[in-house]
């Protein structure tokens, strides 16, 4: 962990790098599965959060993809309320709360997630940014463009920005060409 902060490697976890897969009943339709996805990303950030490896390395940059961020906003409100029973829990030992650690060190992918953009301001705007996940069957290829204008589109032009590119940018200090940035079709 020290090497990746040293070198300002993201660790990336896939959605899939969870301890724990969701389960529901046994004779439940595989539906429940997709519908259940996000959970693994959840429980991932959850046991990285508490492992305590962003507050023993508070440079780590964590990043969630195919997790979706509905359930970000949820979490730092769940973080927070569990503070109030710290005498119970007792694990937490840092002066910085869990919903802080989980605003500074990870940023989450949104794939199709119409009304969590809303949320933004909660999660964080700079912690979130889009992907496609392409070629998988759940992506929102080949029409992501036209998903992420209507689903965005409520949103202020510097934010859409960051979200759409800059986030991804900055943390994977990948610079986007100024021609690019003016005029995406300009490539």
């Amino acid at each position: 962990m020290r090497a990746c902060v040293e070198t300002d490697t993201v660790v990336c976890l896939h959605v899939g790098s969870s301890g724990t897969s969701p389960a529901s009943a046994p004779d439940a339709p595989p539906d429940t599965i997709g519908a259940l996805f996000f959970g693994c990303a959840m429980f991932a950030a959850v046991d990285w959060l508490y492992s305590m490896i962003p507050v023993r390395f508070p440079g780590i940059k964590i990043c969630l993809s195919e997790g979706g961020i509905g359930w970000v906003a949820g979490l730092m409100d769940r973080l927070d309320h569990i503070r109030k029973y710290e005498a119970m829990y007792g694990t937490w030992t840092s002066a910085e709360t869990p919903a802080e650690v989980l605003r500074r060190n990870f940023w989450f992918c949104a794939i199709d997630d119409r009304s969590s953009f809303r949320q933004n301001d909660v999660i964080g705007v700079e912690n979130i940014m889009i992907e496609s996940d392409y070629p998988h069957a759940d992506s929102t290829w080949p029409d992501t463009q036209a998903v992420l204008s209507e689903q965005l589109s409520a949103l202020p032009a510097d934010v859409v920005r960051k979200i759409a590119w800059q986030n991804a940018s900055d943390l994977f200090r990948h610079p986007v060409p100024p021609s690019v940035q003016r005029d995406p079709n300009s490539f």
